[in-house]
């Protein structure tokens, strides 16, 4: 398995306690989930029929502003895994670092992949990908920049796994141009990772093969059931959005006591350049509170963010020691 955060067992390994015991900032996942409520008999009990798919799509075509054909897949990774196969093997170009599965996955499809550094070098790729907002760094890209890149590329897939919160950055809206794949996760910025719950967004063309790809029954009954509540609760959004940017603001000044130097981040993480990362990660683990570092920069430290006062107050506590 590639290097990812949620790698909680690992943490258990190295410094004891329980899952319950610990507060996973590893991840990007909003700690604050959303409130699922009741789930039906009928949602566990019985296959999803073509009506309650087709209202999940109209749900997610609501929360992400477009018109656009869509698919709900098992979480934004389901996609990755089926997108070598859209076309025959050739160019990938991904815009890096970023999320380590795209190359991953293309590399082990045959696909010739080279990872860049700029917007730009992505042109003549077959498959281009961007991240944005990028994971980890948090860097964006104005959307007129990446449009002027359709006519270069055979295929632009934009992640837009971290913009719920920042609907601006969002090429959903315009994603029925041909060429274009957009994907989106729902268990990030709702807090339900776990229910495994994603989209395509696209021309017809790309989503009839990702449909026909992904199965007659590619998400279950309790996550079309949540997906549909969720995705049409504009007000939960809204002030989720505006409490994780408070939050952003409160982190990033207790990182700065630290000596931390903020890097980038979104609203769900943030990256911080420190001294030493596996020793702030260590500290942190003390208090078993699990952050995530990256083997090919040693001085970088993600975190999430906390999600009750109580997790605020251990955070602090295990700063200040």
């Amino acid at each position: 398995m590639r290097e990812h955060g949620g790698n909680l067992d690992l943490a258990q390994q190295r410094f004891g306690g329980r899952a319950e015991d610990w507060i996973d900032l590893s991840t990007g996942i909003n700690r604050q989930p959303y409130p699922v409520g009741e789930v039906s008999a009928h949602a566990w009990s019985a296959l999803p029929s073509r009506t309650e798919i087709q209202a999940l799509h109209q749900a997610a075509q609501h929360a992400y502003r477009t018109n656009a054909a869509i698919v709900a897949i098992g979480g934004a990774q389901a996609a990755i895994q089926l997108l070598p196969q859209l076309a025959p093997a050739g160019r990938a170009r991904v815009l890096a670092p970023t999320y380590n599965e795209y190359a991953g996955v293309l590399v082990t499809s045959g696909w010739d992949v080279q990872e860049v550094g700029v917007l730009e070098a992505l042109a003549g790729a077959d498959i281009a990908v961007v991240v944005n907002p990028n994971n980890p760094d948090g860097r964006n890209f104005a959307l007129e920049d990446l449009l002027a890149l359709l006519p270069r590329v055979g295929r632009l897939v934009v992640d837009e796994s971290f913009a719920d919160a920042v609907p601006q950055l969002s090429l959903a809206p315009q994603a029925d141009r041909p060429g274009l794949l957009i994907l989106r996760s729902f268990g990030k910025f709702y807090g339900l990772a776990g229910l495994r719950l994603g989209f395509a967004i696209g021309n017809a063309a790309d989503i009839g093969k990702l449909a026909a790809m992904s199965g007659p029954w590619p998400v279950s009954g309790p996550a079309i059931a949540i997906g549909c509540r969720a995705l049409r609760d504009d007000g939960w959004a809204a002030a989720t959005s505006a409490r994780l940017a408070r939050d952003c603001v409160r982190l990033d000044a207790m990182a700065q006591a630290q000596g931390w130097r903020l890097i980038g981040g979104t609203t769900l993480f943030r990256l911080y350049e420190t001294p030493d990362a596996l020793a702030a990660q260590e500290k942190l683990a003390r208090g078993q509170i699990w952050s995530r570092v990256f083997a090919k920069a040693p001085t970088w430290l993600r975190l999430g963010l906390p999600g009750s006062e109580a997790e605020w107050t251990r955070l602090a506590n295990i700063l200040a020691r």
